[in-house]
Formats: C-alpha cells, sequence, structure tokens
C-alpha cells in the first residue's frame, strides 16, 4: 500500500524457503522468473519496463541483494518467451538486510539458504557484498544501529562495496530500533520513529521511479 500510494505497483513475491527444504539457488531462481515475468507482461499490465525494481526486508533482503548482484540479461532464443527477458533489477530496497554469509551473517539464514556445511566458495558466492559489479543497480539501505538479530555490519559493507564500485546508493542508519521494524508506522513503538519511508520517497523520486510531484 506504500508503494501504491507513491504511484508504484507492487508485486509479492511467495518463493521457496530454506525452512520447505529448498536451498540455494532455488530462492534465486523465482526471484529472477518474477523480475522477468513483470518485464514480460509490462505493455499488457501497463508499466514500465525500464523501471522494475526490487525490495526486502531482513532475509528477504539478502535475497533482493542475490539479484541485485545475480542477474543475467535473458536467453534470447529461450523457448519459454518470458526467459528472453533480463531478470536485473533497475534498483533495489534493502531493509535491515541480511548481506552476508560470513562473520557477520545471521545464522538461521545462512543455514536455511545454504544447509549446515556449506563450501567456502558457496559462501563467498552468496555474501552479496563480495559479488557486487559495475553495472549492479542503484540502492537504498536502511538499518538500525541496535538491531541485535541482524548486525549492522551488514547494510554497512553492502554500502562499501556499492561505493568501491561507484553504483549510486543511499544508505540511512538510525541509532535506535529492534529488528524488523517494517514501514516503521506503529506509533506505539519508540523504535518503530524513523523517517526511513520518507527518505526512501525522495529516492524513489531522484531515480524517477513512482509519481513525478
Amino acid at each position: 500500500m506504500w508503494l501504491n500510494e507513491q504511484g508504484i505497483t507492487a508485486f509479492v513475491l511467495k518463493y521457496r524457503l530454506g525452512s520447505k527444504g529448498y536451498r540455494h539457488p532455488r530462492m534465486l531462481q523465482d526471484v529472477s522468473r518474477a523480475i522477468r515475468l513483470v518485464r514480460a507482461n509490462a505493455d499488457k499490465w501497463k508499466l514500465d519496463s525500464d523501471r522494475i525494481g526490487v525490495m526486502g526486508s531482513s532475509a528477504g533482503g539478502h535475497l533482493a541483494s542475490t539479484v541485485l548482484t545475480h542477474f543475467d540479461a535473458g536467453e534470447a532464443r529461450a523457448k519459454d518467451l518470458v526467459d528472453r527477458h533480463s531478470s536485473r533489477p533497475d534498483l533495489g530496497i534493502l531493509c535491515y538486510p541480511v548481506i552476508s554469509m560470513g562473520s557477520f551473517t545471521h545464522k538461521g539464514s545462512r543455514r536455511n539458504l545454504l544447509g549446515n556445511s556449506p563450501s567456502e566458495e558457496l559462501i563467498e558466492l552468496l555474501s552479496s557484498e563480495k559479488q557486487i559489479k559495475s553495472d549492479t543497480p542503484p540502492t537504498f539501505i536502511f538499518h538500525t544501529a541496535e538491531d541485535s538479530a541482524v548486525p549492522v555490519e551488514n547494510a554497512l559493507m553492502f554500502a562499501a562495496g556499492l561505493r568501491a564500485k561507484r553504483i549510486p546508493f543511499s544508505l540511512h542508519v538510525y541509532p535506535k530500533g529492534r529488528h524488523g521494524i517494517g514501514l516503521g508506522t506503529n506509533r506505539w513503538d519508540p523504535t518503530c520513529r524513523h523517517p526511513w519511508t520518507r527518505q526512501c520517497e525522495i529516492w524513489l523520486r531522484e531515480q524517477e521511479f513512482g509519481k513525478t510531484q
């Protein structure tokens, strides 16, 4: 509803979960397919195929960061017309995201994604801060410094990786706030009183997403 208020059409992805026995790359396949599907139907659904973003929170933030760093242009001769389209998002929004599979990871998220004994190569591959490329999309990131579930270092490392590749980003770290504050609109919870959505609205306008006024 918040995205709709910004003049942005939103889709909710229900993807395969580690808690149901699925492991990488099933999750990445699901979000990649979703982006291709929306892009393939852009004309029919009256959308701009060059303005398709991805947004995720916590473990969903890791999935969003994964498709921000592991996308492809599609297969031009694929029999399935959807697979001919790019899976690259045009921007990303990451909310208190799990980013790294290393020392600052959320252990439950890593176990659900990679299993109990992942190889060092797989840990490296799914540590999004190490997979940023020159064509990684612009990204908005917010986190809280006192998040006790997913350390703020996850957001800081991803921002540092974007900076190293000269990718535009907007990083907001708030001193207070529990993990999972969502839109931060619970007026009864003092840890939720953050203006990240207002900052994100400004950033979305700068990226020419949503309302122009």
